[in-house]
């Protein structure tokens, strides 16, 4: 029997060999204008890409994104057993229209913005367990299908308050396996649905924030680590909002965040330049955040251990205009150049 590779309550050590081997990032216009956007391997030329919607927009950066990411990893999509993929559109259209044409067996998930973080615990916990050798993880968004999904039609013009963030319009795959050179990932925290009460959709950063500070509490609490651990602690997407919402109350239970903390929703858009309100959001914001800048920084050693934090909001339209409040989930990845 296997050692248990549980510790505490929320939190697994990854004990065999997953490694990151290789990725590829898709960004709209606006983000590869932003201040990591050379750091994206393909950026947009518009928001349709050649296609007559934006939701076949999404699904083409879905495709896209995942048989070039296999290529940049040198394997041939026959040689990857899983996909585990998911994005904001009803149904996850996105992930199974972009995938239907691969011939590869795929788990589509919702996670909303937390879906990157979800896939990577998932592809890990997959090849850690025997159950595969090469894994595809990874989501997308695109600003145009979310607005018309979640708010307002695009012909409407209405106004964005300013706690609003701006979807990101992007894709990331990360391509996982037992071989190969790359960042290893190491330990994973799953998050509980946490819930405060919050019902304004406009306000994301504040609702998904506390979800954070769970995770963040219980993967340091599980692992025995600090804040200190890490070169980059990087949530995705609070926003300017809900990351110093995150810093208060990680502060008030005994936790200095410090200069190593950041948030995806602030890394891709320039806050002084771009006008974004409070940030970045949206599944494909922290995907080509970290598949694109965070693995360049790790690559390069400028950065050897990393806590990536996917946050996401579970909720639906429907649910929304139902007056229901919006439950929310953070899951953490802890990622490192060396393995313990």
């Amino acid at each position: 029997m296997q050692a248990n590779k549980r510790l505490g309550r929320q939190s697994v050590f990854i004990s065999g060999d997953v490694k990151i081997i290789g990725a590829y990032t898709i960004a709209g216009k606006k983000e590869g204008e932003g201040p990591i956007g050379e750091a994206f391997d393909l950026i947009m030329e518009d928001g349709h890409w050649g296609e007559e919607s934006w939701e076949k927009s999404e699904i083409k950066m879905q495709r896209e994104a995942i048989t070039k990411a296999a290529h940049k990893a040198n394997k041939p999509l026959g040689e990857i057993n899983l996909i585990y993929s998911g994005d904001l559109q009803n149904q996850c259209v996105s992930s199974s229209f972009g995938a239907r044409e691969l011939e590869v067996p795929i788990y589509g998930l919702f996670g909303a913005c937390s879906t990157m973080a979800e896939s990577l615990s998932l592809g890990a916990m997959a090849i850690d367990g025997g159950f595969a050798e090469n894994v595809i993880c990874g989501t997308s968004s695109h600003f145009a299908s979310a607005e018309r999904q979640f708010r307002f039609p695009m012909e409407y013009g209405g106004q964005r308050t300013p706690t609003a963030q701006w979807t990101v319009t992007g894709a990331g795959m990360a391509v996982l396996s037992n071989e190969g050179e790359g960042p290893y990932i190491t330990h994973i925290t799953t998050g509980k649905i946490i819930d405060k009460g919050i019902k304004d959709a406009a306000n994301m950063g504040a609702a998904m924030a506390p979800a954070a500070v769970d995770t963040l509490l219980a993967h340091f609490s599980d692992t025995k680590r600090g804040p200190d651990y890490y070169d980059l602690i990087v949530t995705g997407d609070l926003g300017k909002i809900g990351f110093e919402i995150v810093q208060e109350m990680m502060s008030e239970a005994g936790y200095d965040l410090g200069k190593n903390y950041n948030d995806c929703g602030l890394m891709v858009f320039d806050q002084e330049k771009q006008d974004v309100h409070a940030g970045g959001s949206g599944c494909g914001c922290s995907a080509i955040v970290l598949c694109g800048y965070i693995l360049n920084q790790l690559q390069k050693k400028v950065i050897n251990n990393v806590l990536f934090v996917g946050t996401g909001a579970l909720m639906s339209p429907t649910i929304t205009q139902q007056g229901e409040s919006i439950p929310c989930i953070a899951h953490a990845v802890a990622i490192s150049n060396t393995k313990e």
